[in-house]
C-alpha cells in the first residue's frame, strides 16, 4: 500500500485568525460547482480555499469549535512549510441545525466565487446528511471530521468521513463488553431522534443479540432537549443493568450522570466519541463521570511527538487540552493536504474538475495517512474510513487508557 505520512511543521509562533490567499477573477454568475481555475502565487505554489461548517455557538458549540480549531492550527502548519499546496481558511457558524447549516454553505460558496472551494464538515450528522446532498450536486469534494452516520456518504461518491461510522462504534462497543468480561445484565439509553445516537445504538444492539448479551431495557428520548431521564434510569435500575450504554452526546450524557447519583444507581457507563468533550464542560463535576468508559480515536495524553506537538500549540492558544473532535479537523487538513500532493495539473483545475480528481485519491483504497486519530488511515470508495478506536476510562477527572 502505497503511503503518505503526513508532514508536521515547527512553527514559532501561532495565529489562530483566517489566513488568506489570492485567487483570480470570477465569472459574474458562475455555474454550481464552478470556477476559475486553483489560484498560483509567484513561487509556484497553488492556494485552495477550505470552506469549514460547524457549530460555534448553540448546544454543541464544544464539537463545532474543537474542530475549527484544530483545524486552523493545522492549516497554519501547512501554510508555513512554504509547499507546492497553500490553503485559505474560514468557517462559518450552523449552531447545529441543518438549516443554518445550508445557509453556511451558501455564504462559503460566495466567499469562494474566485476561486475553487472544498468543503471541510459538517461537524454534526444531521446538518451534513442535508449539505452533503446539497455539494454532491453541486460538485464541492466534502470531508467530514466528525459527522458519523452512513447516510452522510450514502450514494455520495464525493463526500468522505474521518470520524468512525455510527455502526461500527456500536459494534466496537459490544465486542468490547463482551471480550473484557464487563457486566452481565445490559441497557441501552439513547436519542429516537438523532440519526447519530440512533445508528449507534442499533449496531450495538444487533451485535449484543449476536454475542448473546442479556440485554435488559432499550430506553430512549426524543431529543437532547429532554431534562429529565429519571424514568429512563429507573427502567435501568429496575431491571438489574449493571452496565448502560450511552450513544449519546456530552449535554444529556452529564444530567443522566448526575441524575444516576441522586437515584443512587451506579452501573458502568460506556459511551462513544460524541461524548468526548464532557470533562471540559463548564460547572460539570467530573466526579460525576468517574469510572466512565469512552470510544475516541484520540488522546490528548498520548506521548508520541505529533501529539505532544499538537497538544502544547492548542493549549497555547486556547488554555485546554484538545479532544478527538480537534484532533479530527487537524487531520482532516492534511489528508486533504497529501491528497492535493498527488493530484497532477491541480493549478488548472475548478472546483468540480477538483472534486472529481480529490474523490478519486481518497477512494483509491491505496491512499493512507499517518494522523493524531490514527496510523494508516484509508478510504473505502464509499467514503467511510478505515481506522481503530481507542478506549478510554475517566479516572480523577482525567482519560486514562483502558
Amino acid at each position: 500500500m502505497k503511503k503518505r505520512v503526513i508532514a508536521l511543521a515547527m512553527a514559532s509562533a501561532m495565529t489562530l485568525g483566517l489566513l488568506s490567499g489570492c485567487g483570480g477573477k470570477a465569472d459574474p454568475t458562475p455555474t454550481p460547482g464552478t470556477s476559475t481555475p486553483v489560484s498560483q502565487g509567484n513561487d509556484g505554489a497553488v492556494t485552495i480555499k477550505i470552506g469549514g461548517i460547524g457549530p460555534i455557538t448553540g448546544d454543541v458549540a464544544q464539537y463545532g469549535t474543537a474542530t475549527q480549531w484544530g483545524a486552523e492550527i493545522a492549516v497554519e502548519e501547512i501554510n508555513a512549510l512554504g509547499g507546492p499546496i497553500r490553503f485559505d481558511f474560514k468557517y462559518e457558524d450552523d449552531t447545529g441545525s441543518a438549516d443554518t447549516a445550508v445557509s453556511a454553505y451558501n455564504n462559503l460558496k460566495d466567499w469562494a466565487k474566485d476561486a475553487p472551494l472544498v468543503i471541510y464538515g459538517t461537524t454534526t450528522t444531521t446538518p451534513c446528511i442535508t449539505v452533503a446532498s446539497e455539494t454532491n450536486a453541486d460538485r464541492y469534494f466534502q470531508l467530514t471530521p466528525s459527522a458519523s452516520s452512513p447516510e452522510v456518504v450514502a450514494g455520495k461518491d464525493n463526500v468522505f468521513q474521518m470520524c468512525f461510522t455510527d455502526p461500527y462504534l456500536g459494534t466496537a462497543g459490544a465486542e468490547y463488553l463482551k471480550d473484557k468480561g464487563l457486566g452481565t445484565k445490559y441497557a441501552v439509553i439513547y436519542n429516537n431522534g438523532d440519526a447519530y445516537s440512533t445508528g449507534i445504538a442499533e449496531a450495538f444492539l444487533a451485535k449484543a443479540k449476536e454475542l448473546n448479551m442479556d440485554v435488559v431495557t432499550t430506553q430512549t428520548y426524543p431529543d437532547d432537549e429532554t431534562a429529565d431521564y429519571t424514568v429512563q434510569l429507573t427502567a435501568c435500575k429496575d431491571a438489574g443493568a449493571d452496565v448502560v450504554f450511552l450513544p449519546i452526546y456530552y449535554t444529556p450524557a452529564s444530567l443522566i450522570l448526575n441524575q444516576a447519583k441522586q437515584m443512587d444507581y451506579a452501573p458502568l457507563f460506556i459511551g462513544g466519541d460524541g461524548m468526548d468533550g464532557i470533562l471540559d464542560m463548564e460547572g460539570f463535576d467530573k466526579s460525576l463521570a468517574e469510572g466512565l468508559l469512552l470510544m475516541t480515536p484520540f488522546s490528548a495524553g498520548a506521548e508520541d511527538e505529533r501529539t505532544v506537538n499538537f497538544v502544547s500549540k492548542f493549549q497555547e492558544a486556547h488554555g485546554i487540552l484538545p479532544n478527538q473532535f480537534a484532533a479530527d479537523g487537524y487531520d482532516c487538513m492534511y489528508a486533504i493536504y497529501e491528497a492535493c500532493q498527488q493530484i497532477d495539473g491541480i493549478a488548472d483545475m475548478d472546483s468540480a474538475q477538483l472534486c472529481d480528481a480529490l474523490s478519486q485519491v481518497f477512494g483509491s483504497g491505496t491512499f493512507a495517512v499517518d494522523g493524531l486519530t490514527g496510523k494508516d488511515m484509508t478510504w473505502l470508495s464509499t467514503g467511510e474510513i478505515s481506522k481503530s478506536p481507542l478506549i478510554f476510562k475517566v479516572e480523577n477527572g482525567v482519560y486514562v487508557d483502558a
